[in-house]
């Protein structure tokens, strides 16, 4: 297949960071959205599971049955079978994840970071179901999150960050956020097949 124009730029950051802002910045831009959590939640939602732990679990479990980038290449599985070009990749938490989704071509991973306060008080604001704790509990999630404590496996947001090509310090406002989307996109399309 042609894919001439050919886009893919994949998100990782802790939660919270403003990943959300910039897939709907990447939306308006004419990206397609796609999260390997869709993968997690769909077997969730099997299991009845609603928690953002029990959905780590989940993650972990389908990693460790189908390998470390299991989540990426199922995703890579359904772009491929796409005509659409330009795709904005959410979710990704772990390297060998990264390494399945390289292999679309024209790939791009951008890192997503705030200050931890600025982190914790978006949670406290957002309070999504899976996210209500106190402090200490958030910071738990946020340690388990990037890698601290788990197997080679599990969720790595630190190495992945590691591995990214571009970095988004998001502490700003909304327009200073879409600035520096936009010059990425610069970049990654001036880059095309």
């Amino acid at each position: 297949m042609n894919r001439k124009g050919k886009n893919f730029l994949g998100l990782t950051g802790r939660m919270a960071a403003g990943k959300g802002e910039i897939v709907n910045i990447l939306l308006n831009h004419g990206y397609k959205y796609i999260s390997l959590s869709d993968i997690v939640r769909e077997e969730a939602e099997a299991d009845g599971v609603v928690t953002r732990g029990e959905m780590q679990d989940i993650g972990n479990r389908l990693r460790e049955e189908g390998g470390s980038g299991v989540l990426g290449r199922k995703v890579k599985e359904k772009i491929e079978e796409s005509l659409i070009i330009k795709w904005v990749i959410d979710g990704i938490r772990n390297p060998a994840e990264v390494d399945e989704l390289k292999k679309l071509g024209n790939f791009h991973l951008i890192a997503i970071n705030s200050a931890e306060d600025l982190i914790l008080k978006r949670l406290r604001k957002r309070s999504r179901d899976t996210d209500i704790a106190d402090d200490t509990e958030l910071k738990k999630r946020l340690n388990r999150e990037w890698g601290i404590g788990e197997p080679a496996g599990g969720q790595q947001v630190g190495k992945c960050v590691e591995m990214a090509d571009f970095f988004i310090k998001n502490d700003g406002t909304l327009n200073e956020l879409e600035e520096k989307v936009i010059k990425i996109l610069s970049s990654t399309e001036g880059q095309n097949v």
